[in-house]
């Protein structure tokens, strides 16, 4: 599968500017990714990589949105549904189905943890500027308010912007992805 988001990183260290919309001073790149009928959209200096959906082990006793683990060049790396995560039913795989690879924590600090997480499909990366974003909805939102970190207007379309620390912050999630590295 041909990666479209290529070497995403290389994007936010060098900024190219685009004929139809330059970089803003001040914004935010953000990987966006549909899952059901919603946009959404995590910070890219989260995003390690995304890959084709693969093959996933099954491991025993692991969390309900876990779907499993992958070998990723060696290392074990467990998948979360993140639609089950968020309460939904469990996304059906289809040919545009991916997982991007999120690293929590900080590599410098020796603290950094990788996930996969399947999205229905990855649209774009997104410059979002402070001013475009606005607070999570007090309530109608279809995910629990704690996972929002902000709503963007973005081409006339909300994207519901992701804090990635609460989201995978939970205790029983934490214990499944200790498990899973220790593999």
């Amino acid at each position: 599968m041909h990666d479209p988001v290529p070497d995403a990183r290389r994007n936010v260290q060098r900024p190219t500017v685009s004929a139809s919309r330059p970089i803003q001073a001040g914004s935010m790149p953000y990987l966006s990714f549909t899952l059901g009928s919603e946009r959404f959209a995590i910070g890219i200096m989260n995003v390690r990589e995304i890959i084709e959906y693969p093959e996933l082990t099954d491991v025993p006793m692991m969390a309900p949105c876990m779907r499993g683990v992958l070998n990723l060049r060696g290392a074990a790396v467990t998948v979360m549904d993140l639609a089950q995560r968020f309460g939904w039913p469990l996304a059906p795989v289809t040919r545009r189905s991916c997982v991007v690879i999120v690293e929590l924590g900080s590599p410098a600090d020796g603290r950094s943890q990788v996930i996969g997480v399947v999205v229905d499909a990855v649209n774009a990366v997104l410059d979002i500027a402070p001013e475009q974003v606005e607070p999570a909805p007090a309530f109608g939102a279809r995910i629990a308010r704690d996972f929002i970190a902000g709503m963007a207007k973005v081409e006339g379309r909300f994207v519901i912007l992701i804090d990635v620390a609460r989201v995978f912050c939970d205790r029983d999630l934490q214990t499944a992805l200790d498990a899973a590295a220790a593999s």
